[in-house]
């Protein structure tokens, strides 16, 4: 399976694509050849409990999770297999969450946590290690993001190297047009969250590009 990881709707605060939307663009790109078989919504600063894309996602025949991408001290960090008490435990709008309780927390509730686009300046996770930064607890990275430059992937990509980090892929889609630009590549069938992160914890998985996805 192909699922991208990282993805923005209209409810995070700088996005204008509708799940609606990006669904309708994963049916152009399957008639050109890509297979792409899924996507997870990683809002902004936020998870709501009470969405529901099931009926969408028949209507489409396309797997949508939901996770969420929050800010920590060492940059962002894509969360999936939220539970009510990982909520409780913090404060999704905080900016500066602790990167290593959030980690801890979200493998203790059940969850997986990912280093969103480390390359970037700031907000990736590969300036804080230049700085010194531990990696306590920290397994995978997002090797490819769509949002990226060339450069910040490549760093991405020395990370994972230098580190031993398993990799994802995601567009980091926030309008419908670059759904799948990088996507991450799964051998066994995934229909909900709890199969995703099993499989992340597994480690079976890549990080891919929308052209890998060609029949």
């Amino acid at each position: 399976m192909y699922i991208d990881m990282h993805v923005h709707s209209k409810r995070s605060d700088d996005a204008g694509g509708t799940v609606e939307g990006y669904l309708k663009w994963i049916n152009v790109l399957r008639k050109k050849g890509h297979q792409v078989d899924g996507i997870v919504l990683t809002e902004h600063r936020s998870f709501d409990f009470d969405v529901d894309y099931s009926s969408l996602a028949e209507q489409y025949g396309a797997v949508v999770l939901k996770g969420a991408e929050i800010e920590t001290d060492l940059g962002h960090v894509l969360v999936y297999g939220i539970t009510p008490k990982l909520a409780d435990q913090f404060d999704f709008k905080d900016v500066t969450l602790p990167i290593h309780e959030v980690f801890r927390a979200v493998r203790d509730t059940g969850g997986y946590a990912i280093a969103a686009h480390p390359g970037r300046p700031r907000i990736g996770l590969w300036q804080h290690v230049q700085n010194g930064a531990r990696l306590d607890g920290i397994q995978t990275i997002e090797r490819f993001n769509g949002g990226s430059s060339a450069e910040e992937n490549d760093l991405a990509v020395q990370l994972a190297e230098k580190h031993g980090f398993h990799c994802v892929g995601g567009s980091d889609s926030h309008y419908v047009s670059t759904i799948g630009k990088c996507i991450t590549r799964f051998d066994r069938r995934i229909t909900r969250v709890e199969e995703l992160v099993e499989e992340l914890s597994i480690g079976d998985f890549d990080a891919a590009r929308l052209e890998d996805t060609l029949s």
